[in-house]
């Protein structure tokens, strides 16, 4: 399976914030090819900023595997991760981030400041702009019908 595919995963979970009226980020964790755990942002419907999509994907997969480290897995999400999210990424020893859309105020990737390559840190791959331009119409689309 290639990154686009589980790419497109992480979109159907950003299109159930969606419905729900939430900012639409989607996240999956995956190991050996098999999707382990899937999140998306619940903020707005729990009333818990802690809710964004890489946190509860990787809350689960740690239920799941029954430990913190995930270091066989890999992390598919629809926005360049925010700091707090970054900082669970790294801290969760995951290697290799796939993320769609870059955010230019707030991406943790090197768009804003880049939490996956401070010094003395576990330091996890990551590549972004895997199905950008959907990932980003969802953004943009839920934002249009704010206004």
């Amino acid at each position: 399976m290639n990154v686009e595919y589980f790419m497109g995963l992480a979109l159907e979970e950003a299109k159930k914030a969606y419905e729900l009226g939430e900012i639409p980020i989607g996240a999956i964790v995956v190991k050996n090819n098999g999707v382990i755990s899937t999140g998306f942002n619940k903020r707005e419907l729990n009333k818990n900023a802690l809710l964004h999509a890489e946190i509860e994907a990787i809350y689960k997969a740690c239920e799941k595997l029954g430990g913190w480290r995930l270091w066989e897995c890999q992390l598919y999400v629809t926005l360049e991760p925010c700091p707090m999210c970054a900082g669970a990424i790294v801290n969760a020893h995951i290697p290799k981030v796939y993320f769609g859309a870059y955010d230019k105020n707030n991406g943790c990737c090197g768009s804003a400041i880049n939490v996956l390559n401070m010094p003395n840190n576990f330091k996890p791959e990551y590549e972004g702009g895997i199905l950008e331009e959907e990932c980003s119409l969802l953004i943009k689309d839920f934002f249009k019908k704010l206004r």
